[in-house]
């Protein structure tokens, strides 16, 4: 898979991990395993590049004694969530023009 396209996949699964309430890094990695495989570093570093991006926001608590940190989305994450599903539809129409000519999608 082209690379830049699974970054943004993955932004966006990092997104909709957080869109209800906020959450912490293991809770995301944990949420998100049933659908895709993450590395603790991986997902810091989308972490990172959300927040830089203003699509979601950080403060930290005390948690049995130490500082973690809680993620929450911002309006421009949830617009970027509305944007990946309308790009998806595209892509999806891409992928059945593609495949209807080998017969594996009618």
């Amino acid at each position: 898979m082209d690379v830049q396209l699974k970054r943004g996949i993955l932004d966006v699964c990092v997104l909709a991990a957080i869109k209800d309430e906020e959450s912490y890094g293991y809770k995301i990695i944990k949420d998100l395993q049933p659908y895709v495989r993450l590395s603790e570093s991986t997902l810091y570093t989308i972490l990172k590049r959300l927040e830089e991006s203003k699509m979601l926001t950080v403060r930290s608590a005390e948690h049995g004694g130490r500082l973690r940190k809680y993620y929450r989305i911002t309006e421009a994450g949830r617009k970027r969530i509305d944007e990946f599903r309308a790009e998806w539809e595209e892509i999806m129409a891409i992928y059945r023009f593609i495949t209807k000519e080998d017969g594996r999608y009618d």
